[in-house]
């Protein structure tokens, strides 16, 4: 589910060809609302915080049935990094997605609520400031990981805690590896602002295939 391509499905059905063409060449709700509109990119950022979202819900569920209840983070946590793995390396594009952060933004709704407002907060005033969506993930994301495991403390070493001290760690690196295109280019002061026109040239410039 995770891998579902919303945005290239958004562009099929709206543009009638691959969103990959177009824009920055990213499958990402940022690319999508550029090209389209926003009111189709914020379908993209909703359906893909909904395959975050979702499956992990499921997995809180079904494992609440359950023993013992030490397994019930785990399955959830495992389910929601599947999500934001399978966002990030979908089977249906050869493996070339966006880079997690609407999908793990469902995930750590259910996962950890709490330290996911502040990261939310975290993005909305950089990428308010500075209208760099890219500044505001990589940002954001460490955020969430710096208080999530602030939150857990002591017991962030617990059995029962492990996987999501692991999440907390290994999910915010992963979307700033998934960025290394875009720190380079917000070390160059060449990064686009979310308003401003992408050149078809930024295409060449971008990870081949890699969406938002």
């Amino acid at each position: 589910m995770g891998g579902i391509p919303f945005g290239y499905l958004v562009g099929r059905l709206i543009l009638r060809d691959d969103i990959r063409n177009h824009g920055s060449g990213n499958i990402g709700a940022t690319n999508v609302a550029r090209v389209i509109g926003w009111k189709w990119g914020s379908l993209v950022l909703l359906l893909d915080a909904l395959k975050g979202l979702l499956p992990t819900w499921g997995a809180v569920c079904v494992a609440q049935r359950y023993e013992p209840a030490s397994m019930h983070v785990h399955i959830a946590v495992a389910t929601g990094l599947c999500a934001i793995l399978g966002h990030m390396y979908p089977v249906y594009l050869q493996l070339r997605g966006g880079k997690g952060v609407a999908t793990a933004l469902g995930v750590v709704l259910i996962l950890a609520p709490k330290a996911m407002l502040v990261a939310a907060a975290v993005f909305a005033v950089v990428a308010g400031i500075t209208r760099l969506v890219a500044l505001g993930s990589i940002l954001a994301a460490l955020a969430f990981g710096v208080l999530q495991l602030s939150l857990m403390g002591g017991s962030a070493l617990d059995v029962a805690n492990l996987s999501l001290t692991i999440f907390a760690v290994v999910v915010p690196l992963l979307i700033i590896w998934r960025h290394r295109a875009n720190i380079v280019r917000l070390t160059k002061g060449t990064e686009l602002t979310v308003t401003a026109p992408v050149a078809e040239d930024e295409i060449s410039e971008s990870e081949p295939g890699e969406g938002g």
